[in-house]
């Protein structure tokens, strides 16, 4: 153990060694002079006269110094020592005056009543200083300890002064008393400081100020015992060695109020070693010492006293008193003491019970076996954990009772841990059940050999069955779709990573990608619930369609896929995707509905991919060429498969460097707008334009709209589109106007089902009207039928905003979707658009003028102008006149034209037929 640092020394220790040194070198000088004689016996009495009167009057400055810096009791106790001893230098003082003026000082005299204040005041101080509270018998054996030390103290002075005083007499009784009470209360002063120095290192403590202090009134005491018998027999004078031990006194009392505060304690104080015994002989020692100078007193003089004699008999009662309350206090402490060993003992005890109670209820089973793996101890919560009573195993071998494979793995954890003491492992192990049932179990083994209040190897055993179902859950969950419980695109990689590992030379890995056409449709119009139900089917019919191997997953919405193992050069994979189209052709009963959704399915086999490709044979790769194979099926009208080519790729590259030029499109200005006007059947006059967007790439060229309208409807991109297109086409027609003086013609502009589902398109009309300054009633907007059919309640009030405004709503391309009567009764539409596809069957041949026919008069029946698109030979335009169109759209009359043309075109033909009638 490293040795402990001493503390450091308290602040001004060095210099109180130094005033040390000095007083020392002070009173052996004051002693060499009063013991010697030097200078003579004038000398000698004035040095004692005047050193007495500073000694006094120093160390009564000091105490009371001391006290200011104290508080409560402690100030108190030391400003009385202070004052006493104060007093005693003013007694001091005006006895010099008198042997100085008068040339005697009687006995008493004023002086005796400062000496006397000493022995009142100093008593006071010292029993106010606080002491620690202490018990009812503690007080009591102080209080005998004290009596035992004061008449042994007052038996000895009686001997040697007071008897001696008593028997010479006196000048009076007055003076017999002051001689007598010098010696008197020295003796309580001094049993007062011994009985507290005594209780001070009784708890610990050095109590260097009470040691300084008493050595300093026992000098004090031994001169006035020596003043009190050189008086008795005539020989007292000022300036003799009797004043040496008052100077002494004085200066150990100022020594005691100068002495710094927290004073490093001695070895033995701070160890407590041999203070006890100190405060417990005190009082047997001042006894002894008491009877052994009476024997001798009474063997030299022969004579007998009645003091002595009674004192004697008190010391005797004080001991025997002092006796019978030890043996009551011993007889308390050793009741104490069996007390605290019952309690103790009831403690442990309940301490075991407790600890046998947890061991035994407890949830873990407590197993202690030898390195042989015999049984020394078993719980007997095993019963409830595994059935088994703890007696069936208790003596037999712990490998003998589990299956060989547990067995075996026990042993080798147990053999582990058997050389390493305190060692611990931790192992799993399938255990069976009294019952027959197989639990899982944690088994923590611990090497207790070398503890001796266990002696084996511990084994804390807990049924983790519970835990194991719950994880065998959570990765069930983590790698499996929740509807259909087919894998997950997480655990479908994995299988695809491992196929590829596992793959020999002979072996091919095949994925395949479907998704459904028109699981769409389904969800908007039946609900959520409806599609979550034929996706449920949808993954039975895959299940039957796969071979028993395939592994089948579902990667969210109607997405599909499927794991193939095969030889090299077999066509598995493109049976299986035949097999899962052909599947997908029978229709779904959904409640009383039949649904019929198609697959689109892509295939990606590792025999078949491009050597170029470095990453051939990653499992990511490969899914994603299905992917992109999956693509190609669905752009051929879906309901097949196809093979992944790597020239797909090279496309989605394209597609997405497309992509990223058409966000930056705007930006650079590389849109356009071109208008195609629309004609008044009655007089082939030009009513208005239909804004159509056009994209000049800077390298590409022209790109038609059918390329990048789809994408912009994918990415988003529509709506910032949409918006630039309104506000253009808004803001051409107002310059027209402007340039020609007259109102501005209608003006049409298509806006996608993606703006509607933004919610705010009425907003950003009005904007751009408020922007442009056109007005609301020659705008037209055109939508799909997909407006009609998607969201139906929130469109619907959409189109009611948009028609507050003013403006004029179309069908476009009506006719080719699947709305109802219904639905065009309750949106707010002005105008149907007939698509082209019917106006192609128009003036040949092979006239079908029904299709077209009926739309017009619908439009008619509901109150509808109807206009007719794609219009490109006068037989169609003749058709149409007769069925009651409205108006008319089509090369015949006009390609789309740059805004300059459009411009021309208007201004030539304002109010003039536009078409070129011929026979």
């Amino acid at each position: 153990m490293a040795p402990t640092s001493e503390p450091p020394a308290p602040p001004g220790l060095r210099g109180w060694a130094r005033l040390c040194v000095a007083v020392a070198v002070v009173v052996t000088g004051f002693a060499v002079v009063l013991g010697t004689g030097v200078g003579g016996a004038g000398a000698a009495k004035a040095i004692s006269n005047l050193g007495l009167c500073a000694a006094a009057i120093s160390a009564a400055v000091a105490c009371l110094v001391r006290s200011a810096t104290f508080r409560g009791r402690t100030r108190a106790g030391w400003a009385l020592v202070g004052l006493g001893v104060l007093s005693w230098g003013l007694g001091q003082a005006y006895a010099v005056w008198l042997d100085t003026f008068t040339g005697t000082v009687p006995l008493p005299s004023p002086a005796d009543i400062g000496y006397l204040g000493m022995v009142v005041l100093t008593p006071a101080g010292l029993l106010i200083l606080p002491a620690a509270t202490q018990t009812l018998a503690n007080r009591a054996r102080s209080v005998l300890d004290g009596l035992m030390v004061a008449a042994s103290l007052m038996l000895m002075a009686w001997i040697f002064v007071v008897e001696a005083l008593i028997e010479a007499g006196g000048d009076s009784a007055l003076a017999l008393s002051v001689s007598l009470a010098y010696p008197l209360g020295d003796v309580v002063i001094v049993t007062i400081v011994v009985y507290l120095l005594a209780m001070q290192r009784r708890r610990g403590r050095t109590a260097a100020h009470f040691a300084l202090v008493g050595a300093g009134i026992v000098a004090f005491a031994i001169s006035d015992i020596g003043y009190a018998y050189l008086n008795l027999v005539g020989a007292y004078a000022s300036g003799g060695v009797t004043d040496i031990g008052w100077f002494a006194g004085f200066s150990l009392i100022l020594l005691a109020a100068t002495r710094p505060l927290g004073s490093r304690p001695d070895a033995a104080a701070e160890s407590g070693a041999g203070t006890e015994p100190f405060g417990v002989l005190l009082p047997y020692v001042a006894v002894l010492a008491a009877l052994v100078t009476s024997v001798v007193w009474f063997a030299r003089t022969g004579q007998s006293s009645a003091f002595v004699a009674y004192s004697r008999s008190a010391l005797i009662l004080l001991i025997v008193g002092r006796q019978v309350l030890t043996l009551l206090e011993n007889r308390g402490l050793t009741r104490n003491l069996e007390a605290r060993v019952e309690e103790r003992t009831a403690e442990l005890y309940a301490s075991e019970q407790r600890f046998r109670a947890l061991v035994q209820h407890s949830s873990d089973v407590v197993t202690v076996v030898g390195p042989d793996s015999e049984v020394l101890y078993q719980s007997e919560s095993v019963r409830r954990v595994f059935g088994y009573p703890a007696r069936v195993l208790t003596g037999r071998r712990l490998t003998s009772v589990i299956e060989a494979e547990s067995a075996s793995r026990l042993a080798d954890a147990l053999r582990s841990v058997s050389g390493r003491p305190y060692a611990t492992t931790v192992i799993e192990l399938t255990v069976r059940h009294r019952d027959r049932r197989t639990r899982q179990a944690e088994i923590t083994i611990t090497n207790l050999l070398a503890d001796p209040n266990v002696g084996g190897l511990v084994l804390n055993t807990r049924d983790i069955s519970e835990r194991k179902e719950l994880q065998e859950q959570l990765v069930h969950e983590a790698y499996h779709d929740a509807l259909t419980q087919l894998a997950n695109r997480a655990l479908f990689r994995e299988r695809v990573a491992e196929a590829l590992d596992a793959r020999g030379e002979t072996d091919d890995v095949t994925v395949l990608f479907l998704d459904l056409d028109g699981f769409k449709e389904v969800n908007d119009s039946l609900g959520h619930l409806a599609g979550d139900q034929l996706l449920v089917r949808v993954a039975d019919r895959l299940r039957g369609a796969v071979r028993e191997d395939d592994v089948v997953a579902r990667f969210g919405g109607d997405e599909f896929a499927v794991l193939i193992r095969s030889e090299l050069g077999s066509a598995d994979g493109e049976t299986v995707a035949q097999r899962i189209v052909d599947a997908l052709h029978e229709p779904f009963g959904i409640g009383e509905r039949d649904l019929h959704v198609r697959g689109s399915v892509g295939l990606a086999a590792y025999a078949a991919l491009g050597t170029g490709d470095s990453q051939a044979g990653d499992a990511e790769q490969l899914m994603r060429n299905a992917d992109l194979a999956m693509y190609r099926a669905k752009s051929t009208g879906g309901s097949g498969f196809a093979g992944y080519d790597p020239q797909m790729l090279a496309g989605l590259v394209e597609r997405l460097q497309l992509e990223a030029d058409l966000r930056t499109a705007l930006d650079r200005g590389e849109l356009r707008l071109h208008y195609q006007p629309t004609i008044d059947m009655a007089d082939s006059s030009v009513i208005g334009f239909e804004a159509l967007v056009r994209w000049q790439h800077p390298v590409r060229g022209m790109i038609s709209p059918l390329d990048f309208i789809p994408m912009a409807e994918a990415t988003g991109l529509i709506v910032p589109l949409g918006r630039w297109v309104l506000t253009e086409a808004c803001r051409q027609a107002v310059e027209w106007s402007r340039e020609s003086g007259q109102p501005p013609m209608k003006m049409s502009v298509n806006v996608s089902v993606r703006q509607f589902d933004r919610g705010d398109l009425a907003a950003m009309v009005r904007e751009v009207l408020t922007e442009t300054g056109m007005p609301a009633d020659k705008l037209c907007l055109e939508m799909t039928e997909s407006v009609l059919m998607t969201d139906t309640e929130e469109n619907l009030a959409q189109l009611v905003r948009l028609k507050a405004l003013g403006l004029t709503l179309a069908i476009d391309d009506f006719g080719t979707g699947y709305s109802s009567l219904a639905y065009l009764r309750r949106f707010p539409v002005d105008t149907l658009k007939i698509d082209r596809s019917f106006v192609e069957r128009l003036g040949g041949q092979t006239d079908d003028a029904a299709l077209a026919s009926t739309i017009v008069q619908l439009g008619q029946s509901l109150g509808m102008s109807t206009v007719a698109e794609g219009i490109e030979e006068y037989g169609q335009l003749a058709a149409l006149r007769a069925m009651g169109c409205t108006f008319a759209q089509g090369f015949y009359f006009s390609r789309p034209v740059p805004a300059g043309e459009a411009g021309r075109l208007l201004m030539e033909g304002a109010g003039a037929p536009l078409a070129r009638e011929t026979a």
